[in-house]
């Protein structure tokens, strides 16, 4: 048995479920991370990707029973009823993008040197959004029509550029359309669920030849790593976002993506192109 396989699932699970919901990239993060550890071919993109059902279905667990309410009023309560409209608008220019360019994004975006500078400008913005006046006119997630709901899809359109995260690219467009802090990110809690479930449906469908059972513990691994971290994380961004803005994430984003380029323009990391 090859224990290194399962160290790096573990912690590259451990990865996803720490950084898919703050502003920070999780994405950047495990691009970095996988090429660090070796594990950066073609089934270790689908591993990354496949990995975050694991984060998301944290997600489903905190919101359980807001979820549970939504299902069972869907055919009979206009809030039920507009809440899952505004996702499923807000889910769309992403998809019809990933779609169109995804190959493309993964072909030539997909480097050390584009995922630093995107770690670079989402700090600045994000440093931006935090010092303008804010103005908030939507208190709640039940609060959000169907023009901030495509506002925010769009928003979530700019994460297929890797390090730009799709929480960060969310919730500070959320920030910049007038939701309060809480609506933002509970919303794009919610985003996430339809985005990252049908990509790694998609995903895995695309790419079944490259499942096997013998990678069922690594796959396991992975999974179960970012169930836990995601779990903690939310709860923990949650008690954060009551009392503080996303001014910390915007400075971590900009000293980590210097010190990528850095290591990558001296050649001190063997980033890997």
């Amino acid at each position: 048995m090859d224990y290194f396989i399962y160290l790096q699932a573990l912690i590259l699970g451990l990865v996803e479920g720490f950084t898919e919901f703050l502003p920070i990239s999780s994405t950047g993060h495990l691009i970095l991370t996988g090429q660090l550890l070796g594990f950066n071919d073609e089934k270790a993109k689908l591993f990354e990707i496949v990995i975050q059902s694991g984060a998301i279905l944290a997600v489903c667990w905190e919101y359980r029973h807001r979820i549970a309410r939504v299902i069972c009023g869907a055919g009979h309560d206009p809030m039920a009823q507009k809440f899952i409209v505004n996702i499923a608008v807000a889910f769309i220019p992403l998809a019809v993008l990933g779609l169109l360019f995804g190959k493309e994004i993964k072909t030539y975006l997909f480097n050390a040197p584009v995922v630093a500078c995107a770690f670079i400008l989402g700090g600045f913005i994000i440093l931006w959004a935090e010092r303008r006046p804010q103005r908030v006119r939507v208190d709640s997630v039940d609060e959000i029509d169907l023009v901030d709901a495509m506002k925010l899809g769009l928003a979530q359109a700019l994460a297929l550029i890797p390090g730009t995260s799709r929480s960060g690219a969310t919730i500070i467009g959320g920030l910049l359309f007038g939701l309060s802090r809480q609506a933002a990110t509970e919303f794009s809690f919610f985003l996430a669920i339809p985005t990252i479930l049908l990509a790694t449906a998609y995903q895995l469908y695309k790419e079944r030849a490259l499942l096997s059972m013998d990678d069922l513990g690594m796959w396991a691994t992975g999974f179960i790593a970012a169930f836990i971290s995601a779990f903690f994380c939310v709860r923990w961004l949650l008690r954060y976002i009551s009392t503080h803005d996303f001014t910390i994430f915007a400075w971590y984003r900009i000293a980590f993506g210097i010190v990528v380029l850095v290591t990558w323009h001296f050649g001190w990391v063997g980033w890997t192109h």
